[in-house]
């Protein structure tokens, strides 16, 4: 059976903690943000824990190596 690929741009924009969840940004936050607040601004640029399951065992299967230590 030959070896899994990592799906690069999946790892661009997933990063796996220590403590083994998977962290991803918010959507829809890409640009037009003139008319948001600060506050805004600042609570959606932080990263979020991925907590659905089936999304979790998705990105497990698509970073091959990499999702290893995802718990």
């Amino acid at each position: 059976m030959p070896k899994l690929k990592t799906r690069k741009t999946l790892s661009k924009r997933v990063k796996i903690s220590k403590g083994g969840k998977i962290m991803k940004k918010q959507s829809r936050t890409g640009h037009l943000k003139v008319k948001w607040s600060s506050s805004r601004k600042f609570r959606k640029a932080k990263r979020l824990a991925q907590h659905n399951k089936g999304h979790i065992k998705s990105i497990k299967k698509m970073l091959a190596r990499a999702g290893r230590n995802i718990r």
